[in-house]
Order: structure tokens, then C-alpha cells, then sequence
């Protein structure tokens, strides 16, 4: 497979309200439709923006299909998803057509997420949602290979303490910002020694990534790391919006960690999980970085804290 290094993607600089920038997108997506025989009807839309990516909305005979486009340093999603379609079609977002270089995707309609399709029994639908997940990662660890060679982030515990360096180094960060760099690196090595196999790790996991039947969708924050960082965001998002209390996300954690106890004990995980989601705000703070860098609008000032923020957390217990 070829080999993609994310500064080598030729791809002009995004500005997502750029008429030509637009017209540029518009034409692709109308080309790309009208060749499989599902011409657009009428006006496309722009849905959703961020200085990191947009979403238009494209009506045709069959049902609306959705473009998504990434600033350079996400584009790697637009090569992702097509090596997890081909491994785990059941459980991710099947592509309708990509452009590789410029991170443009096309999908089709896959109705309501999770999150506005709850049925009676929240907590059932985050539990069965964390299961499938990680029985997806699992799917997905032979393929690592493949993801690293289409420029998803490494983000292993191996390379963690060069990533925490290069963010500490980086702007933004205030000096006052205390971070005990030799503890980080012991855990990143018991993290790294635990037996549990890197994988994809979403790094935005929650219950509006997700479509019902769980096939789970928005890669542009993922990198290969320690499986369990996905924990970070997705018991965090489980906190908030069900008001869960530690008991209730630490069931949900055990949920989780069924799918991998034929490869180690169940304290032992769970040590794991925990190791896993303190380390993974580094993997996140990244994501961020990304994000931010070369935005393609103007970037609030809430954003451009989010890296300093999830740095500053290292010291600070994690969600279980």
C-alpha cells in the first residue's frame, strides 16, 4: 500500500466559504453523483461547519448523501474509512466515493444517530455501543499497518513522551504549565507492556458518532494508540449527558472490557483503562493541535485553550 506522510498531501489550503474553494466541491460532488446515476436535485447544503471540516447535503432520487470535507491535517479520515469498510463493512460508514488527497468523503443517508434514537433503556444502548466498539478495534488490529500507512496519527504509549514534548514545546502553551514528564513516561511504558494491542482509537466516541445497529462514523480526531483511550471521551460524554455517577461509568468501563478478558484479568484491565484514558489526553490534545492548525475559518478563542487544557489535566484523576 502506498505510503502517505501527512505534510506530503497535495492539497491547496481549505476555506470552507471560498466561492471557488465551494464551486471546487460542488462540482466534485455533483460529478461524482451524477456518475453513479444518482444526480443532485436541487441546492447543496452546508449543514454543519467547523474551522477543521464542513458538512454539505446533497438530495438525490435515492436519498441524500453527505459530503465531508478535512483541513490538511485530518485529511487522513478520507483514507481511513475505505481500509475500515473493507474490514468491518457491518460497522462503520461504507464510503460512496472518496478524493484522497483533498480528505473529501461521500456517504449516503444512514438516518437518526444514537444519540436522538434512544430506546427506553439509555445505559443498555452505551453498554451494547462499547461492546461493539471494541469488538471493531479488535477487527482492526491486523490492519494497523494499513491505518499508519495512510497517515492516521501514531499515537502507541511508545511514542507518547516525544508527542507530550512537541506539544509543551509548542505555541500556546503558558509557561507556568507544570507537567511531571517522568511519571507520564512510567505509565506510558506500563501502558506499552500490558499485552493489549494497539488499535484504532476514535478519540470523539459517544452516542452521536454512531448510527443505530452501531456503525460507528467521524474519524477525523483518531489516531493507533492503546485501544482504552477511546474511554476518555466516550465515559466522559456518558457522565454528562445521563448524569452518571462513578458506579454507573464504571459498569459501562466492565461493558467494555468483556470483549478483552481472554487477554488479561479483569483488575489488570482495569488498571489498563485507567493508565490508558490519564496518557490518553496527550492523544487528545494532539487531535486538537491538528484541528487548529492551518484552520480553514477563524478559530474561537474557547478552541485554541483546548490544547494547554488537556495537558494541564495529566495530574488529574480520570473518569474511572
Amino acid at each position: 500500500m502506498m505510503s502517505y506522510a501527512l505534510e506530503s498531501v497535495s492539497m491547496r489550503a481549505n476555506d470552507w466559504h471560498d466561492p471557488l474553494w465551494r464551486e471546487s466541491a460542488h462540482s466534485w460532488i455533483g460529478e461524482t453523483l451524477s456518475a453513479m446515476g444518482t444526480p443532485v436535485l436541487g441546492e447543496i447544503e452546508e449543514t454543519r461547519v467547523r474551522p477543521w471540516s464542513v458538512t454539505h447535503r446533497a438530495t438525490t432520487a435515492d436519498g441524500v448523501r453527505w459530503f465531508k470535507a478535512n483541513t490538511m491535517d485530518c485529511a487522513y479520515e478520507a483514507r481511513l474509512v475505505p481500509v475500515l469498510a473493507a474490514r468491518a463493512p457491518d460497522s462503520v460508514l461504507t464510503p460512496l466515493a472518496v478524493d484522497e488527497d483533498r480528505g473529501w468523503l461521500l456517504t449516503a443517508d444512514a438516518g437518526p444517530t444514537l444519540r436522538t434514537s434512544h430506546g427506553p433503556d439509555q445505559r443498555r444502548d452505551w453498554r451494547e455501543m462499547l461492546q461493539a466498539y471494541a469488538v471493531l478495534q479488535r477487527e482492526i488490529v491486523p490492519a494497523v499497518p494499513d491505518l499508519l500507512a495512510v497517515g492516521v496519527p501514531d499515537m502507541r504509549p511508545s511514542t507518547l513522551p516525544a508527542v507530550l514534548d512537541s506539544l509543551l514545546a509548542g505555541p500556546g502553551i503558558p509557561d507556568d504549565l507544570a507537567v511531571d514528564s517522568a511519571a507520564f513516561a512510567q505509565w506510558c511504558t506500563e501502558l506499552a507492556a500490558d499485552g493489549i494491542p494497539a488499535s484504532l482509537q476514535h478519540d470523539d466516541l459517544h452516542d452521536d458518532n454512531v448510527f443505530p445497529g452501531f456503525r460507528f462514523f467521524d474519524w477525523g480526531d483518531s489516531s493507533v494508540s492503546h485501544p482504552f483511550g477511546s474511554l476518555l471521551v466516550a465515559l466522559s460524554s456518558a457522565s454528562f449527558f445521563m448524569d452518571l455517577g462513578r458506579a454507573e461509568l464504571e459498569e459501562l468501563r466492565d461493558a467494555y472490557l468483556e470483549v478483552w478478558t481472554d487477554l488479561a484479568p479483569l483488575p489488570d484491565l482495569r488498571r489498563s483503562v485507567s493508565l490508558a484514558c490519564r496518557v490518553g489526553r496527550v492523544p487528545k490534545a494532539a487531535a486538537w493541535q491538528r484541528a487548529l492548525r492551518d484552520a480553514a475559518l477563524p478559530v474561537d478563542e474557547g478552541f485554541r485553550t483546548a490544547v494547554p487544557e488537556y495537558l494541564a489535566e495529566l495530574p488529574e484523576p480520570t473518569p474511572v
